[in-house]
């Protein structure tokens, strides 16, 4: 079978979905899909004007049937599916169902193997019930905590005879491994949906996958652990503000100078009193390069840092300080360009008396901090990442700078932001 690019249209809103499938095929994709969000926000109707607008195309509906598979089946082959996806997990009967119904409308059936343990062998049973495609799909949620996605795809292509499918953070630079490793069909959403130019990335990844020669990018794609500073340095703290639900966000503290890049680290935590300098300074002597010293001293407002503190965190290559609490010594600070974060600044400093920990788990700015956890301040002020979470959510961070790139774009076409969303629509109800 000869390579296939197929658009996943994972959009909440038809018009923005169509404005990108028109450029999408103009880059050369050739199966266009109504994504499962799309058809859960706007049904077959999605279906229907893909069809309509794209007569010559293969038009996919991702319905990730479980249930009802014939009557699912038969809705969507009516609305103009010539390929309609069901669960592998889902039972026999239902992927039966489902394949007769296609018959019967003259439509295609691909199994998907999301959430399916042992995929080689599922992939063998639903060739043999008949499926005409099987698709290896590694899901967003899985994405994000940096799942290869091509982990089994050489395993189930030497067990099948049927074209595979393969999606899951597919981009330019993964789309040829994707085909050495036995698919048939490339699925990409975000690197195409997400992209400034959807038409040019379209043909970019068309390219990739009929010569084999990948293009290497920052963006549309997950990042491992080992990568998770290059990962941060790549969005703003308000995208992973936003990654996590509107949660991270340091309250009352902001930067003390003109930041020319981003403060990027992991936490060195310090627990100290008023105006007591002891423990911040010694914990100096702890960080490491890279670090970020973050200094819960009770929101007061004698100074507990100031410019020789700086030096030594300079001279080090400590990443920056937070402290809720109060600095000094700003005009010093700024000319050596070292980020600091604070609650107040005060010319007033106490008592080196040894008071507090360090290392100990702190509330700054009314987060919880933790030693070890990810903390990242920008123009727009500090964030904190629970370690355990980091991988996740740089990844989820990249996610919301990609789309909003995307929403950018359409608002520059001459569309304002509550029209490109249809805000209107979409409020919550109730």
């Amino acid at each position: 079978m000869k390579p296939v690019l197929q658009v996943a249209l994972d959009f909440m809103n038809l018009p923005r979905a169509m404005r990108v499938a028109e450029a999408a095929v103009k880059g050369g994709a050739d199966w266009i899909e109504a994504g499962t969000p799309l058809i859960k926000s706007e049904g077959l109707e999605s279906v229907r004007s893909l069809k309509k607008a794209f007569p010559g195309k293969t038009i996919v509906a991702d319905l990730k049937t479980m249930d009802v598979g014939g009557l699912e089946t038969e809705m969507a082959a009516k609305a103009g599916a010539d390929i309609i996806t069901v669960l592998a997990v889902a039972d026999d009967d239902t992927i039966s169902e489902a394949i007769r119904a296609g018959r019967n409308f003259g439509a295609r059936i691909m199994a998907d193997l999301i959430g399916v343990e042992d995929k080689e062998e599922r992939a063998k049973e639903v060739e043999a019930l008949g499926v005409d495609y099987v698709c290896l799909h590694v899901g967003i949620d899985q994405q994000m905590k940096g799942k290869d996605p091509f982990t089994d795809l050489k395993a189930i292509a030497s067990k099948v005879s049927i074209p595979i499918a393969a999606a899951g953070g597919i981009n330019a630079e993964s789309a040829p491994r994707a085909i050495e490793s036995g698919a048939s069909i490339v699925i990409v959403g975000g690197a195409i949906i997400k992209a400034e130019d959807p038409e040019k990335a379209a043909e970019i990844i068309k390219k990739a996958v009929e010569t084999g020669e990948g293009k290497s990018t920052e963006l549309y794609r997950k990042y491992g652990e080992d990568e998770i500073r290059k990962a941060f340095e790549l969005v703003s703290t308000p995208n992973i503000s936003d990654a996590m639900h509107r949660k991270g966000a340091v309250h009352g503290i902001i930067p003390r100078i003109n930041l020319g890049k981003k403060m990027i680290g992991r936490a060195i935590t310090v627990l100290t009193m008023d105006g007591d300098w002891a423990k911040p300074v010694e914990a100096i002597e702890r960080a490491q390069p890279g670090d970020v010293i973050v200094i819960d001293a009770g929101g007061k407002h004698d100074a507990i840092w100031g410019e020789l503190a700086s030096w030594s965190c300079k001279v080090k290559g400590v990443a920056g300080v937070v402290i809720d609490g109060a600095v000094r010594d700003i005009d010093a600070i700024k000319e050596m360009d070292f980020p600091v974060f604070s609650r107040y600044v005060s010319s007033n400093a106490g008592e080196p008396k040894g008071y507090g920990e360090i290392g100990s788990e702190i509330v700054c700015g009314g987060q919880t901090v933790r030693e070890g956890d990810w903390i990242i301040g920008d123009e727009s002020g500090v964030v904190v990442v629970p370690r355990e979470r980091a991988v996740e959510v740089a990844n989820r961070a990249l996610d919301v700078r990609e789309h909003e790139d995307r929403i950018r774009e359409e608002i520059k076409e001459g569309r304002t932001l509550s029209e490109v969303m249809e805000l209107d629509r979409w409020e919550k109800i109730g």
